[in-house]
């Protein structure tokens, strides 16, 4: 399945039964940044991103695109 950043870290959260200050207060974020998280806030420092991921043992990063180019 395929979801959203913000999605995710929403379900995960629920499943643990964290409130949103839980999860800030756990993950060294403030509680603002987890709120623009999971409303889909389309610029987020990645380090932050990770630090909240690291919870649910996970991370983003960069994967590089592999294209067929043409010559």
């Amino acid at each position: 399945m395929n979801l959203s950043l913000s999605l995710f870290i929403k379900e995960k959260r629920k499943q643990l039964k964290l409130t949103q200050p839980e999860l800030a207060e756990r993950a060294g974020v403030g509680l603002r940044f987890i709120r623009e998280m999971e409303q889909g806030k389309k610029t987020l420092r990645l380090d932050k991103v990770n630090q909240v991921l690291a919870l649910f043992g996970s991370e983003m990063g960069v994967v590089e695109k592999i294209e067929k180019r043409i010559e």
